[in-house]
């Protein structure tokens, strides 16, 4: 990609926007069709989303993408607004036109034509949507907007679901759109016949709580045909799989992701996106979720979340998750503490390296390795690490490290008169050997364990691996 005077911009604004995959699918449909746009993404803080939209105007960008939390806020500052989008009051493109931007929702257009590519034609269909959250009612919209026969809108709280319908019915002059309690699920499968198209809108089965599935009554899937659930990450949700096991066919959310961005593109250039465009955009997503990645080793002081986080990228990625201190503890039959009572630190050194040089040898692969905070310190370790697997540095401040692990007394380093200003000191100590060892490194004070993983995961896929 080439970048000139002439080549216009746009973008993503929300918060965060530092794990989006949008940027993927723009710039390769741009370079693919020859047309001088280059996309990025823009970190947009609380209280300062009126600054960015008129900031952008004014730096003459050709068009923006939404993201949350600012779906709805930004409608405040918008020159116009499509129909479509005002009706389900969410907006997820803005397009530049004279003194300012139109907003419009791209996200049902997308999932239409998602649903379009895959053979499935809601027209005249009954279909169960699960959630009344934002995005149910989006699906509502798009529901009502296509000519569906029924769409059932089940919720665990009726009050929604009804608020919901009663707004598509009257704002589309149908009653096409029925509430249900969520409880009521049975009644609509009483007779087994496989009628119902179902659209998965909640957040349950996303990472980390990926065993989820809102409804896992098998009874419930023998009325399935086919099942949309909107979440991608895992790439194959505990509902999907539910409905597969229960002989029908069942898609994830990657695909509305596609065409979310594929209508955005097209309204911001004017062009029409061949299909084999779009279909190539897709491989290169799908092949970035389904990537075969190395080991991961979390390294890092302790109280910086190694073992939280290990345990939540293991049932992420479905690899297995180890602990070196309880391998050694195992091993020994020991607890560390006791360990260093009676060896003395240096013979516990000795016991990683050599445990380092054991797993090297049998080499198992998909597995997710959380370290000793000293482990990296000796210079032969750290070249261990890096021939085992990817080696990830989770940083933490000292206070926050305090705050974690001072009611812990199984830590024998911390065992001491002012903690704290130990671990100041321990983490000047080691902090040039972890960056020496890591090839990347994270910040863990001001993430969510969520975050923090879709991080992770996203930048392992774009880490040069090094010689093994």
């Amino acid at each position: 990609m080439t970048i000139n005077g002439k080549t216009r911009t746009c973008g993503l604004i929300g918060n965060p926007v530092e794990h989006t995959m949008s940027p993927q699918i723009h710039n390769f449909i741009a370079e693919s069709l020859g047309i001088d746009m280059v996309y990025v993404p823009f970190f947009v803080d609380n209280g300062e989303l009126g600054a960015a939209v008129k900031g952008a105007y004014g730096l003459n960008i050709l068009g923006m993408n939404v993201t949350v939390p600012y779906k709805n806020d930004v409608i405040n500052y918008l020159a116009d607004i499509d129909a479509r989008a005002k009706n389900i009051g969410a907006v997820n493109t803005l397009v530049r036109i004279d003194g300012g931007y139109k907003g419009y929702n791209t996200d049902i257009s997308g999932l239409e034509r998602a649903m379009r590519s895959d053979g499935v034609v809601i027209d005249g269909e009954e279909v169960i949507i699960l959630g009344a959250g934002g995005v149910g009612r989006a699906v509502a919209f798009m529901c009502a907007s296509y000519n569906v026969k029924k769409a059932y809108l089940l919720n665990r709280s009726v009050e929604k679901a009804v608020a919901i319908a009663d707004e598509v019915n009257k704002a589309l002059n149908t009653d096409c759109i029925a509430p249900m309690p969520l409880s009521e699920y049975g009644s609509l499968s009483q007779n087994g016949e496989k009628k119902y198209i179902v659209i998965q809108c909640t957040s349950v089965g996303l990472f980390p709580n990926v065993d989820a599935a809102v409804i896992e009554d098998m009874s419930f899937y023998g009325c399935v045909k086919v099942g949309y659930d909107l979440i991608y990450t895992p790439w194959e949700t505990k509902f999907m799989k539910l409905v597969r096991q229960s002989g029908a066919s069942a898609h994830n959310g990657l695909k509305m992701l596609l065409y979310q961005a594929v209508d955005a593109f097209e309204l911001w250039n004017g062009c029409k996106v061949p299909n084999e465009i779009a279909d190539k955009a897709y491989e290169l997503l799908k092949s970035r979720q389904n990537v075969k990645r190395d080991n991961i080793i979390l390294i890092g002081y302790m109280g910086c979340g190694k073992t939280t986080m290990g345990k939540c990228l293991a049932k992420l990625l479905d690899y297995t998750f180890t602990d070196t201190d309880e391998l050694i503890e195992q091993q020994q039959n020991r607890t560390i503490s006791e360990i260093f009572a009676t060896d003395g630190e240096q013979s516990f050194r000795d016991m990683e390296t050599a445990l380092l040089k054991q797993m090297l040898d049998k080499k198992s692969d998909r597995l997710v390795i959380s370290t000793g905070g000293g482990m990296p310190v000796r210079e032969e370790n750290r070249a261990l690490l890096q021939k085992l697997g990817t080696v990830v540095y989770l940083k933490a401040a000292p206070e926050t490290i305090y705050e974690r692990v001072k009611y812990d007394t199984s830590r024998p380093l911390l065992q001491c008169e002012n903690p704290l200003e130990r671990i100041k000191e321990m983490l000047a100590q080691r902090a040039d050997a972890y960056e020496a060892a890591a090839e990347l490194s994270f910040d863990t004070d001001d993430m969510s364990q969520t975050e923090l993983a879709a991080a992770i995961v996203d930048s392992l896929d774009n880490v040069p691996q090094l010689p093994k």
